[in-house]
């Protein structure tokens, strides 16, 4: 393994974060949970933004029957608890949701189910949920949910093994893992799956490793907790070609560092938790990070430096450059302990564990008046295939090209379109013109030949 750390001068930090606090930067929470309407949202907890521009989650504890919910929210903090999840059919969802391109969602419980070793599975947008696959190893205990490929199957893990599953639920094991992974997979531009393990690797301090469809598994990086131990989270590739994330132990520090990756196995630490060049530092993310529309790394650490369980967002630029961007007032939110995600109107969106009126935790918003873009499900395939374009504003739209070669569309809502790939059409960047302005997805479109 190759290592390297890189340090984030004090002075260029505090330029950068002197020129951010004049950006306008609002935190809004939005929802609180009340036991009622679910409680706890953990990791990893993805947020999904469905067709219809809202947001879509799960909460591993509360409900009518204390196991757990699926729920919707609306932008403006209306909430709709899909499902309670009970036993029988899976609970304690810690997995969050994923968007698939049939329009459902796809997700895993903890345990629950036929066997109570967990479950996997899909839940139709207006509620109606289906068991796609009951597991019956004790050490399954999924924690993330399974992700949608190009190739339309679905992959995930369950502790130490990868699977793949049809969305009709037709399972399959495939490769063994390096460690017990609790993040999602992402699938690279090279077409192969990447994802990280909390133990395991030389030193026992996690892994990140690579995987191809048919389940061969190789290990990418060992961690070795001067570069970051224990990560949680799941990884993803910026537009760079690189890959980002967080580990919740390990670094100079010993609370976690955040790292780029590349794939040939390089390894960079970009900040180190805390540091004391930044008052007020977070500590132990286990969250991921995610790209902005600016191209900028932003992120959540669950503890602040003093110990207190709020914890702060943070910012990393593409330079190097670490800002603290907003300190969790307990109240309002804390412990964020999943990852964020950026909405195609441009602003953040997250879960903290805690706080809010009863403890329950919150969802929140984060507006950095960052640019709207447009989403690709998926984000590759062939001449003459149709793929899903989440944005809004779509009911005005005149046209859509990839990358520059116009294509024929159907506008399903104003938030929701469809696009058939043009002949000739490249790999490069979706462009939507609409009424209100022009969308470019925040990920290229890669074309198969």
């Amino acid at each position: 393994m190759k290592v390297r750390t890189l340090r984030i001068w004090p002075m260029l930090a505090f330029m950068l974060t002197v020129a951010l606090a004049a950006e306008s930067q609002t935190y809004t929470d939005i929802f609180n949970f009340d036991g009622t309407h679910g409680a706890a949202p953990s990791y990893p907890q993805l947020l999904a933004q469905g067709r219809d521009g809202n947001l879509y989650g799960t909460a591993p504890s509360g409900g009518r029957f204390n196991g757990g919910v699926v729920f919707r929210l609306t932008l403006a903090g209306v909430a709709r608890i899909m499902t309670d999840m009970t036993n029988p059919d899976g609970d304690v969802p810690y997995s969050g949701l994923t968007l698939g391109t049939d329009g459902d969602f796809y997700g895993a419980a903890f345990s629950g189910g036929k066997a109570s070793d967990g479950t996997i599975f899909k839940i139709t947008s207006s509620g109606m949920l289906t068991d796609l696959y009951n597991f019956t190893d004790a050490d399954a205990r999924p924690q993330a949910p399974p992700i949608q490929a190009v190739d339309g199957y679905l992959y995930g893990t369950s502790s130490r093994t990868m699977y793949r599953i049809t969305t009709a639920g037709a399972y399959a094991a495939l490769g063994t893992l390096p460690g017990a992974s609790y993040g999602a997979l992402v699938q690279a531009t090279d077409g192969s799956f990447y994802g990280t393990t909390y133990d395991g690797g030389t030193s026992d301090d996690g892994t990140v490793f690579k995987a191809r469809t048919d389940g061969t598994v190789t290990t990418v990086v060992n961690f070795d907790f001067t570069h970051g131990s224990q990560p949680y989270s799941s990884l993803i590739q910026g537009t760079d070609g690189n890959f980002y994330g967080t580990t919740k132990e390990g670094g100079s520090n010993k609370q976690g560092v955040a790292f780029r990756l590349t794939p040939q196995g390089v390894l960079t630490v970009l900040h180190n938790f805390p540091d004391g060049n930044y008052p007020g530092d977070g500590a132990t993310p286990t969250s991921g990070l995610i790209q902005g529309s600016d191209g900028n790394l932003y992120g959540v650490a669950a503890l602040s430096s003093t110990g207190s369980s709020c914890g702060m967002i943070f910012e990393i630029t593409a330079v190097g450059g670490y800002s603290i961007l907003y300190s969790f007032g307990c109240a309002d939110g804390g412990d964020p302990l999943s990852t964020p995600m950026q909405h195609t109107n441009g602003t953040i969106y997250g879960l903290a564990d805690g706080g809010g009126p009863d403890g329950d935790g919150v969802l929140y918003s984060f507006d950095l008046g960052l640019s709207p873009f447009a989403k690709l499900l998926p984000v590759a395939g062939r001449s003459g295939s149709v793929i899903g374009i989440l944005g809004q504003g779509f009911t005005g739209t005149t046209s859509v090209s990839f990358n520059g070669t116009a294509a024929a569309f159907k506008i399903i809502s104003d938030t929701f379109l469809e696009a058939t790939v043009p002949a000739g059409a490249a790999t490069g960047a979706v462009t939507v013109s609409t009424g209100g302005g022009i969308l470019i997805s925040n990920q290229q479109f890669r074309v198969i030949q």
